[in-house]
């Protein structure tokens, strides 16, 4: 069994958009490979209010695989520490991000794929990619 996670943007399950920002995002979709069940399970982390880190509350929840656009070193370090599987570059739905997972298009994070934005002090001069503007 692998269970697979996808930060999305609401609760539309595996139709709903993958989310641009890993902690920041409402839901998490999580596909059980072997049963087929999807659950979605809301953001409770200290980025939306809550407790703990994003990464934290995926580890507990026994994920596996993490299919995202992009994220920071903490958040691949923490995942890493914790034997999860990291792949980015999704986009469109969370149906869409699976399946191009299964057929082998996904590209794995490594420290020097982070997300840079939180990188840098001066936000405003700097995209979503790291870069100047």
């Amino acid at each position: 069994m692998t269970r697979i996670c996808i930060p999305t943007e609401g609760a539309g399950g595996l139709d709903a958009s993958v989310g641009e920002h890993f902690g920041r995002v409402p839901t998490f979709t999580i596909l059980d490979t072997e049963s087929g069940d999807v659950r979605i399970v809301p953001n409770t982390s200290e980025h939306m209010g809550g407790q703990g880190l994003p990464a934290d509350l995926l580890a507990n929840m026994g994920i596996d695989v993490v299919l995202c656009q992009g994220l920071g070193r903490r958040a691949i370090d923490i995942l890493s520490q914790r034997g999860i599987r990291v792949s980015i570059g999704f986009g469109g739905s969370a149906k869409e991000a699976i399946d191009a997972w299964k057929q082998g298009k996904a590209s794995p994070v490594g420290e020097e794929s982070a997300c840079q934005q939180h990188a840098f002090h001066d936000h405003e001069n700097i995209d979503g990619h790291g870069r100047e503007r």
